[in-house]
């Protein structure tokens, strides 16, 4: 399926969902610090997503932080339970196969196309930040899509995920 009949599936499911959502149309975007001059208008909170693999157990992680959260991939590991050292970047081979998305379009919209095979990692200040809206890419970067915190919740949930959340600003135990 093209990007564009992608876009057209997801847009159907929050339909099917009753999901009310706001779309802004922009450039083709690879970072967040490209997508934010097109979005800041956009009061909520945006996503940065980190597609990864479990070096051990190749296992598949989308983790989905706030935009502006620095995390390491070492700590990060000790919140899961994974080991030191045992997360990696994937390969955009891997992201397209799971999630039918290319590099810069990592987002979790995308998981209705995955088999069971990605667990969704969640930053907490997504539900628990007082945000109106989330944003996150509707399969292509080149259009951020906002929707509630609930709304996205139970979006993910439909797709068969159930997401870990993280409070990030907690310290490693």
């Amino acid at each position: 399926m093209a990007a564009a009949e992608l876009r057209e599936e997801l847009e159907r499911r929050l339909r099917d969902l009753g999901i009310a959502t706001v779309t802004a149309e922009h450039p083709e975007v690879f970072t967040v610090e490209e997508m934010m001059p097109h979005v800041q208008h956009m009061k909520g909170g945006h996503s940065k997503n980190l597609f990864l693999k479990d070096k051990k157990k190749k296992g598949f992680w989308l983790v989905t932080l706030l935009h502006n959260r620095q995390i390491s991939l070492t700590d990060l590991a000790k919140k899961l339970g994974v080991g030191s050292g045992n997360l990696r970047f994937a390969d955009e081979n891997s992201m397209l196969e799971k999630l039918k998305v290319g590099q810069g379009c990592a987002t979790p919209l995308a998981l209705f196309c995955d088999q069971g095979e990605v667990r969704l990692v969640l930053d907490a200040a997504f539900l628990e930040g007082g945000h109106e809206k989330v944003y996150f890419h509707p399969m292509t970067n080149c259009a951020t899509m906002g929707l509630s915190p609930d709304d996205f919740l139970r979006f993910v949930r439909s797709t068969g995920h159930d997401p870990i959340i993280i409070r990030f600003d907690e310290d490693t135990k």
